[in-house]
């Protein structure tokens, strides 16, 4: 991959992360809608029915209403041929209805690596490793964590 491609894929990503720190619904389907392509191949098991773009859109709407604070901390970001991999942390408070749980009012902090595949300068292909458990158990609804 030239070193201008593996720059723009970064600033691709910078944009999507930069869009969901601060937590405007808007700002976030408008960036997805700039960055994804609307097929896009979504390779991580999602709790919606939607795909492609659309699917993205539900779930940073859901992430975002039950953790209005939420903010993904880059901490790796790999470039090789046409993927980029973003190793992240994310970090925020729960205050909205999530999965099934009311409001919590706890901080989560859960580990998360995403391998995204472009064409051209933009997204067609995702995979991504989450730590739930992590979320559940500070959240108090897996073992482990707090009560």
């Amino acid at each position: 991959m030239s070193t201008a491609r593996s720059t723009d894929n970064r600033a691709t990503l910078g944009r999507l992360h930069e869009a969901v720190n601060r937590g405007d619904a808007e700002l976030i389907e408008k960036t997805i809608d700039e960055l994804f392509e609307p097929d896009v191949l979504i390779r991580t098991p999602l709790p919606v029915e939607a795909t492609g773009a659309q699917a993205l859109k539900e779930v940073f709407t859901t992430l975002c209403r039950a953790f209005p604070d939420l903010h993904i901390e880059v901490e790796d970001m790999i470039a090789e041929g046409d993927r980029m991999v973003s190793r992240n942390t994310v970090t925020g408070t729960h205050l909205g209805d999530y999965m099934g749980l009311r409001p919590t009012g706890r901080p989560v902090t859960y580990n998360e690596i995403f391998i995204f595949r472009f064409v051209g300068d933009r997204i067609a292909e995702t995979w991504g490793v989450v730590d739930v458990l992590a979320q559940m158990r500070q959240l108090g609804v897996a073992p482990g964590g707090t009560s």
